[in-house]
């Protein structure tokens, strides 16, 4: 910390914010996931790990609700420049066969492209394998494995790490998607399928809270409807609640009463308002100012609910400028002080 001054302008030093630590020395580990892959609308989400990490010491490290929050020990590992290189190669292939499916159907398209589609999903299979590995290694450290994508694939491997080592636990999701599709395009892991497979395959997954949710399909409102783990806050009916003067204090006490003592917080950046993340992958009109989704973070670590890692996902960079890595990081800094101050408080 000798060199490090808080007050002072973010130093490039190839950590996350700029702060002084090492992987040994912190509490919470960033793990980026340069893939999107699976991506069938915006390409772009591979790029945003190493985006916010360009951005992220544009910041000022005070935080309103965690003292000294400059103090928090977070590392970023490096962004695989071997996994961002399949990526890239395997985009360019799933883009015809995505391209194809849209002129003539699933089902010939599957059939026609089915080598491609193997690839892809046999690389997501093995990222998904390697971060499960990292995030055990990480957890068996007494470190809070957390993952930079990224489309919001990516997290599954973490999710699964922790299934491993939770009695019992609830995911509170912010998203404009439910993200509660099988396997869609023919993606066993779609960016569009992630709480579909979390909730088909972690045994001690209890709860799914979804909040924000205003682009789905009946399919997945069925599912929502049908199955008792899921809560779905959609965001026609917060916003119709506000107009009747329910206020968003009240609504997020709401939120918070769904969630078991253990959250695993989700948080794609479509969440959001469009103008806040214009060029993530699916944007969609409507969603969250910022500091909305910070007092959710905070009011859930004030009910005394424990934090055990989290995702933030779907930040793509533009082709000019770094506004979406920008509130990309601001984000994250939500995200990770939220994440430290619960871990303050349940050490």
């Amino acid at each position: 910390m000798s060199n490090f001054d808080p007050n002072g302008v973010g130093i490039a030093n190839g950590n996350i914010f700029g702060f002084p630590y090492n992987e040994n020395e912190a509490d919470i580990v960033l793990i980026p996931v340069p893939w999107d892959a699976t991506a069938s609308y915006g390409k772009g989400t591979s790029k945003g790990p190493q985006a916010i990490l360009e951005a992220s010491t544009q910041l000022d490290f005070y935080h309103p609700q965690l003292p000294a929050a400059y103090e928090t020990k977070i590392f970023m590992s490096p962004v695989s420049m071997e996994w961002l290189e399949i990526n890239d190669r395997l985009c360019l292939e799933g883009q015809q066969y995505i391209d194809y499916l849209e002129q003539v159907g699933e089902e010939q398209a599957r059939q026609r492209y089915s080598d491609t589609l193997q690839q892809i999903n046999e690389a997501h299979q093995a990222l998904r394998q390697h971060l499960k590995e990292r995030c055990l290694h990480l957890l068996s450290d007494q470190k809070i494995p957390c993952v930079l994508g990224g489309e919001h694939s990516t997290p599954l491997g973490l999710l699964e790490a922790l299934d491993s080592q939770y009695e019992a636990f609830g995911i509170l999701q912010i998203d404009a998607h439910a993200d509660l599709r099988d396997a869609y395009e023919g993606f066993s892991q779609s960016h569009a399928s992630i709480m579909f497979n979390a909730l088909k395959e972690l045994k001690h997954l209890e709860i799914l809270t979804q909040v924000g949710i205003r682009d789905v399909s009946e399919k997945e409102v069925e599912l929502a409807a049908s199955d008792p783990r899921i809560h779905t806050f959609y965001d026609w009916d917060l916003k119709n609640a506000q107009y009747n003067g329910i206020t968003w204090a009240q609504q997020v006490q709401q939120i918070i009463a769904t969630l078991p003592q253990k959250v695993y917080i989700s948080f794609d950046i479509d969440g959001l308002l469009p103008s806040l993340c214009p060029h993530t992958g699916t944007p969609v009109a409507g969603g969250f100012e910022l500091q909305e989704v910070a007092y959710l973070f905070f009011e859930l670590v004030k009910s005394g609910r424990q934090i055990i890692g989290f995702d933030l996902n779907e930040v793509a960079p533009g082709a000019e400028g770094d506004w979406d890595a920008n509130v990309g990081a601001r984000a994250l800094w939500h995200l990770v002080c939220a994440t430290e101050l619960s871990r303050r408080k349940h050490p």
